[in-house]
């Protein structure tokens, strides 16, 4: 629902791009996925320039602190705009607890003998990012704010109305 005023062709342009931030992130669970399904990798071609920028050393914590501070923390910026970077840059932090949790956790714990656990995790989050960018996506292409659960919650609590 868009309750601040219309937004523009090109807001909503510019405010579905910060959703690429953790599309890129998602692919490191993509392992599995692609073992079990390569013909899908063709899809991802596209995001090849970010993965190269995105291979410099700290370039994926300098584009969230940007994001962050130029972005989300400036109010000349449309609020559709600030708030779906804002969801973005939540959902990423998401995948990095994620990463944590499955490689620095589980991992280790499990061993080898947690291979089928540990991929269909991978595949679980990888999928359900996936599922998430898409809809979020094309909310913003309609106009529409993308209200993920308690997600969104999270965003509204950081913005400020």
């Amino acid at each position: 629902m868009t309750w601040r005023g219309s937004s523009t062709p090109l807001d909503r342009v510019y405010a579905s791009l910060p959703y690429l931030l953790p599309l890129v992130t998602s692919l490191g669970f993509s392992a599995a996925f692609f073992a079990q399904f390569p013909a899908l990798q063709v899809l991802f071609i596209p995001l090849a320039p970010l993965l190269i920028v995105y291979s410099f050393p700290f370039a994926s914590l300098i584009i969230f602190f940007a994001l962050f501070m130029l972005v989300v923390r400036n109010d000349r910026i449309p609020h559709f705009i600030r708030f779906n970077t804002m969801q973005a840059i939540l959902l990423d932090i998401v995948l990095f607890l994620c990463s944590l949790i499955i490689n620095m956790a589980l991992a280790p714990a499990l061993g080898a003998n947690g291979d089928l656990l540990l991929d269909t995790l991978n595949n679980v989050v990888f999928l359900g990012t996936l599922v998430a960018v898409i809809y979020s996506v094309v909310q913003t292409a309609m106009g529409r704010y993308a209200d993920i659960p308690t997600l969104s919650e999270a965003v509204y609590m950081q913005l400020p109305r």
